[in-house]
């Protein structure tokens, strides 16, 4: 172990365990969310619940994982780089405590140590304090420089160093709801957070609701969870989700609401039923899976062609190729083979070797794509490199036309909220038009769902949806950017 000190309060420092850091992670081909949250209270040792749900949690950051728990007088804290397997595994010994919070992430914010690497604690005033966050806060440099200037110090890049010592300052000022409801006027942006105070668990949602959060039970534990998936891997049931604005206290008997703040707008994120999230499971009343299913029947409607065989590219386009074979008549079929033991792409330290990697985890099925004209359904563009590739690869497979189709409208613009989509000239789509990207990326053909179709297929209101990364407008006033709820456009 380890001995961290933290900021001077009630307690003493406390004990934190670092394995030995890896590389530095590079970004990869596909937009990825900023990290995975989950808190546990049992009456048991909530260490292997943790461990479970992280695991099933690991799609949403696989750059670190941690665990704080707190075991009567202590609060400890592991956390390492690499996946969840890799910081926790049975040759350890487990943090005890029946009350913890745990962490994957993929840094969207902050450079990536094993410093920026979540659950973040602090010892106050209040006792201990641990936060495991999803999500982006945009104003988190202005609010750093205003806690420096009350004597507030940071160890760390991460926004949501930022975010605890907020909440830090505020619940010791005016105690636990009204300093809560306080630190979250204040914050900006995106979050979704399991926040504990020594031995009491909460769950926070940001007032817009960009970032998914669900409540949930197995036996007499009690979880908060970035995704519903998590207590089908425990043999449990959600409860509810998170509602935007609100806190919930996780108690021994159930959870308890502290607050909720309202915001006149909600801005739950597309990308979630579109990318990010287990296709099993269920945000905001809305299941993952059947919303790409109806988004591959809408492409099918609004870009029909003539084609042999419809094929996915694995992993994450497979329920929208297979809605767009139901839609079409055409029959659907594995024409590309994912190799699950080639290695991570976005761990490569160069652009030639992530070309190479991407190479080696992908393959043609050749009885599938000779002599056939393909349609290859994928979920996204970003960059459109891992794209070109593939329509490459059928051809020398013997395709004979090569006609793509994409899950989600055009990404034109930088995400904000938790989503490593930051540099607008990484966009293949922004200021291209359909027929140069079709030739950069040497398909045939290439339609996107438009964003009414989008909205259709998952079934929200468009007004309550964060569509910012297709429009280029904002539910949160960014500087630079326009503000989607400005009457005034005149500095734009």
């Amino acid at each position: 172990m380890v001995t961290i000190h933290t900021t001077s309060g009630k307690r003493g420092a406390l004990t934190v365990d670092f394995p030995q850091q890896e590389q530095d992670l590079i970004t990869g081909q596909k937009p990825s969310d900023h990290c995975a949250v989950v808190g546990v209270i049992s009456n048991e040792q909530a260490y292997g619940y943790l461990v479970s749900s992280l695991k099933s949690l690991q799609h949403r950051g696989q750059e670190s994982a941690g665990i704080a728990a707190y075991d009567g007088s202590m609060m400890k804290l592991k956390k390492g780089m690499g996946l969840v397997s890799d910081v926790f595994n049975e040759k350890e010994n487990p943090i005890s405590g029946n009350v913890g919070i745990g962490h994957t992430r993929y840094s969207t914010m902050g450079t990536k140590t094993l410093e920026n690497a979540g659950p973040f604690v602090v010892s106050s005033a209040s006792g201990y304090l641990a936060i495991s966050h999803n999500g982006e806060i945009t104003n988190a440099e202005q609010l750093s420089e205003e806690l420096k200037k009350r004597g507030a110090t940071f160890s760390t890049s991460s926004d949501t160093e930022v975010m605890l010592m907020e909440l830090s300052k505020e619940i010791a000022e005016n105690g636990v709801a009204n300093g809560m409801k306080i630190a979250m006027s204040k914050l900006k942006g995106a979050y979704s957070a399991a926040f504990m105070i020594d031995d009491r668990l909460f769950a926070i949602r940001d007032p817009m609701g960009i970032r998914p959060l669900i409540l949930g039970k197995t036996g007499n534990t009690y979880v908060v969870a970035s995704e519903s998936c998590v207590m089908d891997v425990l043999g449990g049931e959600t409860i509810r989700d998170v509602l935007p604005g609100e806190v919930v206290e996780i108690t021994p008997i159930g959870p308890k609401r502290i607050l909720i703040a309202s915001s006149r707008v909600e801005a739950h994120c597309m990308f979630e039923y579109v990318y990010f999230a287990r296709p099993d499971s269920i945000i905001d009343n809305i299941e993952v899976f059947e919303t790409r299913i109806k988004l591959g029947r809408v492409l099918a409607d609004e870009s029909m062609v003539e084609a042999d065989v419809v094929i996915p590219v694995p992993d994450s386009g497979r329920a929208q190729a297979l809605g767009y074979s139901q839609r079409s008549g055409i029959v659907y079929s594995e024409g590309l083979i994912k190799n699950r033991y080639s290695g991570r792409t976005f761990i490569m330290p160069s652009q030639v070797q992530r070309t190479a990697s991407i190479k080696m985890k992908l393959n043609a099925i050749r009885s599938v794509v000779e002599g056939k004209r393909i349609i290859l359904v994928d979920d996204s563009i970003v960059r459109g490199n891992t794209m070109r590739h593939i329509v490459m690869l059928l051809r020398k497979a013997g395709a004979t036309e090569v006609h793509v189709r994409i899950g989600s409208p055009e990404i034109i613009a930088p995400c904000y909220f938790g989503v490593d989509m930051k540099t607008k000239d990484q966009f293949i789509a922004r200021g291209k038009t359909n027929q140069e990207i079709t030739e950069e990326i040497g398909a045939d053909s290439l339609a996107y769902i438009s964003i009414d179709g989008l909205v259709k297929s998952i079934g929200m209101p468009k007004q309550n949806l964060c569509l910012s990364c297709l429009t280029g407008e904002y539910p949160v006033n960014i500087p630079g950017e326009k503000y989607l709820y400005q009457k005034d456009l005149t500095n734009y």
